[in-house]
């Protein structure tokens, strides 16, 4: 598959189905956290590639080999809102599937109304704030010069006022850079004023694109959502338990090349051994197409050559 991958095993969605909406690395942002390694060049240019009409051929390819998901989701290998017609992957599969629809977005566009608008469509809309002022987000996200913070909040107020769907909010805590307590109740009040359903609060696991970056304690994590009055939690290791249809050896090149992944989830995710997926995987290793690595005492597959 081209632009489908997964589905990705996920504790809050399931079983994801990613649908790519750019070419790697496509970003607003160059976030010091990401597991996709730096971005080269942001941008804020909408563009119309790859075209909606492959996207959905390959769709209705995936659903007749018989492809079950819980979601179908926008994302993979940058920001999926700088696709013009990302919306029409929700409205088609609202139409077309039985289907939830997911938008994993880092909500730089949300202060434009077409992206409003299309972000909508979704069932389930997952927005980020991991800063408080300009600052502080230049020193986290390292965004394109011409994102301002104050008119991505306001986007999100508006989205808020339209969007009768789940909202959820992704907070990625960096020690030393925005886990202070006081850092972190600023953080907490912007989010109550556009009032998400959940919180969810999250932290270094896979290798990222600025080294210096290390994981949070999971009891300061744990201090930290108390500050969200009751909506927040702390994000956790996608299930064991997770399974679903066994994955092709393509399928999982393509999955672990966007969202690296834990050998022990993969293999649930498969319904066999850690031992069984690392045989499926030697070839795609030998190829280099994808590589194992060891990160906070875990092995994962991804890809072989991080963009750093």
């Amino acid at each position: 598959m081209k632009y489908l991958f997964g589905p990705v095993p996920s504790r809050r969605y399931g079983r994801s189905l990613g649908v790519d909406l750019t070419v790697p690395k496509t970003c607003t942002l160059n976030c010091r956290f990401c597991q996709l390694g730096p971005t080269r060049q942001t941008t804020v240019e909408r563009t119309d590639t790859p075209p909606v009409s492959e996207i959905l051929s390959e769709l209705r390819g995936w659903i007749a080999a018989g492809g079950e998901a819980d979601f179908v989701t926008a994302s993979g290998s940058g920001e999926p809102t700088l696709h013009r017609h990302f919306g029409e992957i929700f409205r088609w599969t609202r139409g077309e599937t039985p289907f939830s629809t997911l938008l994993l977005s880092n909500g730089t566009l949300f202060d434009r109304r077409d992206v409003r608008a299309d972000a909508a469509l979704a069932d389930v809309v997952k927005v980020s704030l991991h800063a408080w002022d300009q600052a502080s987000f230049e020193a986290v996200n390292r965004p394109h010069p011409s994102l301002r913070f104050d008119a991505i909040l306001d986007g999100y107020r508006a989205f808020r006022q339209m969007f009768g769907g789940r909202l959820d909010v992704e907070v990625f805590v960096i020690p030393g850079v925005n886990d202070a307590t006081w850092q972190m109740e600023r953080i907490a009040a912007l989010a109550k004023g556009f009032a998400p359903d959940s919180v969810t609060l999250n932290t270094a696991v896979r290798p990222p694109a600025d080294d210096s970056v290390r994981p949070c304690p999971r009891e300061r994590l744990a201090e930290l959502a108390d500050l969200f009055e009751g909506k927040a939690h702390v994000s956790g290791n996608e299930p064991k338990s997770a399974k679903g249809k066994a994955l092709t050896a393509d399928e999982l090149a393509g999955l672990v090349e966007r969202h690296p992944l834990p050998l022990a989830d993969l293999a649930a995710q498969s319904g066999c051994t850690e031992s069984e997926i690392r045989d499926r995987l030697a070839p795609l290793c030998a190829t280099g197409r994808i590589r194992l690595f060891e990160s906070g005492g875990r092995i994962f597959a991804g890809p072989n050559e991080p963009s750093r």
